[in-house]
């Protein structure tokens, strides 16, 4: 049996965040690549790995583990490797700031994510395939009801921005703070790792001027893609562009005054 199987999905920023953690660590690893479109996460066999049919999931040694931010975090206790502080509160600081990343910007990007690239998929449902979807999905049903078939309005587009831009800013001040390259300083984290995807996103999607005046950023997102991992990581078709062309020359108008931008 592979010691360790993940099944995700090339463009899931989630899926990104564990793929990187894997590849740092040298981890050999089966990929089951499941298309979210044609309801992979839905079917009966990965339910029974995952309940919330939502990926990432990693099965090592025939247990499932779930949820991007505590698969992280599995994998550094089975296998140390520097991605996390070795002292307590250095720990504990570092998973504040997860925190911060998992209820602030993580959750934002999804908005224009889908704007931008997913929401053709779903304006080609019927209402009753729609409502369907979403009471398929326990975790994601209240957020697909709010995006409904037509998008989601200007206020919740937003909203979204607000909250990215105080993600940038946040993620500027750790820099700052710490000294950077990482955001806890000298040593990569999971904490970087989990900012990863939210950020390599955004630069993918047109937002990258939400840190036009913060170069430390764009000296953090130089970094990452300069690691080892990070080309592991993002194979051709983990970018929303690669998988989407038109968005390179055709991205819908996104409206920024919602940001202070």
């Amino acid at each position: 049996m592979q010691d360790f199987i993940l099944y995700n999905a090339p463009q899931s920023t989630c899926s990104q965040r564990v793929r990187y953690v894997l590849n740092a660590k040298g981890l050999a690893f089966k990929e089951h690549k499941l298309d979210l479109f044609t309801g992979d996460q839905l079917k009966p066999e990965y339910l029974a790995i995952n309940p919330n049919g939502v990926v990432p999931s990693l099965v090592h040694h025939g247990r499932a583990v779930t949820d991007s931010a505590v698969i992280m975090e599995y994998l550094e206790d089975i296998l140390p490797g520097g991605l996390r502080p070795r002292d307590a509160f250095g720990a504990a600081t570092m998973r504040a700031m997860m925190r911060f990343i998992d209820e602030v910007p993580t959750p934002a990007i999804r908005v224009p994510s889908y704007n931008l690239a997913f929401l053709p998929h779903y304006q080609a449902m019927t209402a009753e395939e729609f409502q369907a979807v979403c009471d398929a999905k326990p975790l994601r049903r209240e957020f697909l009801m709010k995006m409904g078939r037509t998008g989601f309005p200007e206020p919740e587009m937003e909203e979204a921005l607000g909250r990215l831009e105080r993600g940038v800013q946040r993620m500027a001040t750790w820099l700052s703070d710490n000294g950077g390259p990482w955001v806890m300083g000298d040593q990569l984290t999971l904490a970087d790792i989990a900012i990863m995807p939210v950020i390599v996103r955004m630069d993918d999607i047109g937002l990258s001027s939400m840190w036009a005046e913060m170069p430390a950023i764009q000296r953090w997102l130089d970094a990452i893609r300069a690691t080892g991992a990070f080309a592991e990581t993002y194979y051709y078709g983990s970018l929303l562009t690669e998988k989407y062309p038109h968005l390179k020359t055709a991205k819908p108008e996104l409206r920024l005054a919602g940001s202070g931008l």
